[in-house]
């Protein structure tokens, strides 16, 4: 242990959970991640006990207050002007809240926060904006708001200061009065407190930068958005506290080559986080899709092999994606088993059932399984078209355009209904879709009668996959002779 001086001190910081060890480990034993301890300069006395939002220093203790005499809150929410944002986050910004926004480099991220800064400076008037960039230069910013077309209208109302520095960002908004109504950090991994030892990105800046910001937001009513870096397995880098302290976690996914874009809650105090916005990202910024049903299916010139429509169900939002599936025979030794945009455990299980209970072989054949338009979904019920899809492929017949298939699929093959299914339907059919094959009821409610749509009720995977790989006259392929011809 090397001493700095007669105050500090090295220790081996985890940036995962922010336990401190004496000596290096290649593995934290508080919370096993790998290669986590970093070298940081800490303090040998612990220092005082920071004042709590709302609570007068020196001053009584404050007395418990039963839970009915508490008055409820108000909590004016801001439009940021953005639909789908509005929509992620249960109808605008909450005034003193703290907001992180986490995603991949070039994601979309700062794009979108400053087109939200721009709506909500149309709304609140001028000087109430302000975004403190520690990434970029004011210059830089300036440009992307030209790109996007933000100079003539509302530049002036936003105020963009290049500041790391949390001690002097809060006392730039202490001297405005009335202070900012939105407040943007971008990032939160370079912001850094003066009086806290560490570089910036460490545990103890993070963290202390966190809890500064939300005692600057919650008394005056500042509504704060934190941008994140994101780490390789996809998580927002920095200790999990950080996700504990703020009250909404958004996070923009989807393939850096591709356009779309989805934002989605995975905390939010304020509203639901099972609801998802589908943005577009073009020369111009996010622009929001304007019929997201369809902005995941893919255009063919007729039925594939290996390719069928699910009407998945995201928050309250019906969207079609479309499911690809691909098998071919394996070189040999271990066969190739590779997913993008679903469970690869849930897709080895699939591979299991269609072998047992169904009668369709996967065992050594290479398996790829896509989400087209780069989607990424983990319901259950995208059990039944994935596993269609790779009986189409096996089989190398086509289901036949018009159907879509939702329902999950058992151990021991039967098919279970799913939420929204007449939601899921009536979008289908609004978009031109004219057969679904769908789990029979059992105890729940009846089948859905959808005008304009042939509703196929099946009891298990073996039924319906002789339903989809049906000729057009309807007539279906028995697997015993579809088995005898491969």
């Amino acid at each position: 242990m090397s001493k700095v001086s007669g105050r500090a001190h090295t220790r081996f910081v985890c940036q995962s959970c922010g336990e401190s060890f004496l000596r290096w480990e290649g593995q934290c034993r508080a919370c096993s991640a790998w290669n986590s301890l970093v070298e940081t300069q800490v303090r040998s006395e612990p220092r005082p006990r920071s004042r709590l939002v709302g609570e007068d220093g020196g001053g009584p203790t404050p007395s418990p207050t039963r839970l009915i005499d508490v008055g409820e809150p108000e909590r004016p929410r801001i439009p940021a002007g953005i639909g789908e944002l509005d929509r992620v986050l249960g109808g605008g910004l909450v005034a003193g809240s703290v907001v992180l926004l986490g995603g991949e480099p070039g994601i979309g991220k700062s794009t979108l926060l400053l087109q939200a800064a721009a709506g909500i400076a149309a709304l609140v008037g001028p000087d109430r904006v302000l975004y403190a960039t520690g990434e970029e230069s004011i210059a830089q910013v300036r440009l992307r708001a030209e790109r996007l077309g933000l100079l003539g209208g509302v530049g002036g109302a936003i105020h963009v200061v290049a500041e790391s520095s949390i001690d002097r960002i809060a006392d730039l908004v202490s001297a405005n009065v009335p202070g900012p109504a939105l407040l943007v950090i971008d990032s939160v991994q370079t912001a850094t407190i003066d009086d806290l030892d560490g570089p910036a990105g460490s545990v103890g800046q993070v963290r202390g930068a966190a809890l500064w910001l939300m005692e600057l937001a919650k008394p005056a009513g500042i509504a704060v958005v934190l941008v994140g870096h994101v780490t390789k397995d996809g998580s927002i880098a920095g200790p999990k506290t950080l996700e504990h302290l703020v009250d909404a976690v958004l996070t923009l996914e989807g393939e850096r080559y591709a356009t779309v874009r989805l934002l989605r809650a995975t905390k939010n105090r304020f509203g639901s986080t099972e609801e998802v916005g589908v943005f577009e990202m073009g020369e111009t910024g996010m622009a929001e899709v304007a019929d997201p049903a369809r902005a995941f299916l893919a255009e063919h010139d007729g039925p594939a092999p290996g390719s069928v429509v699910a009407p998945t169900l995201e928050g309250s939002r019906p969207l079609l994606v479309e499911v690809q599936g691909l098998v071919a025979p394996g070189p040999g030794g271990t066969p190739r088993r590779t997913a993008s945009g679903v469970d690869a455990n849930r897709v080895a299980l699939l591979v299991a059932v269609l072998g047992r209970r169904a009668g369709i072989g996967l065992a050594s054949h290479d398996i790829y399984v896509n989400l087209a338009g780069g989607l990424t979904v983990d319901e259950p019920g995208l059990d039944l078209p994935l596993a269609l899809a790779l009986a189409s492929s096996l089989r190398d017949r086509a289901i036949p355009s018009g159907t879509v298939a939702i329902g999950e699929v058992g151990l021991l093959g039967e098919l279970r209904s799913v939420v929204g299914l007449e939601r899921r339907l009536r979008e289908a059919s609004r978009l031109g879709f004219g057969r679904a094959i769908v789990p029979r009821p059992g105890r729940g409610p009846a089948t859905p009668d959808v005008a304009g749509m042939d509703v196929l009720a099946v009891g298990s995977l073996r039924e319906a996959i002789e339903a989809a790989l049906s000729d057009e006259s309807g007539a279906p392929r028995r697997m015993a002779a579809a088995s005898a011809r491969c």
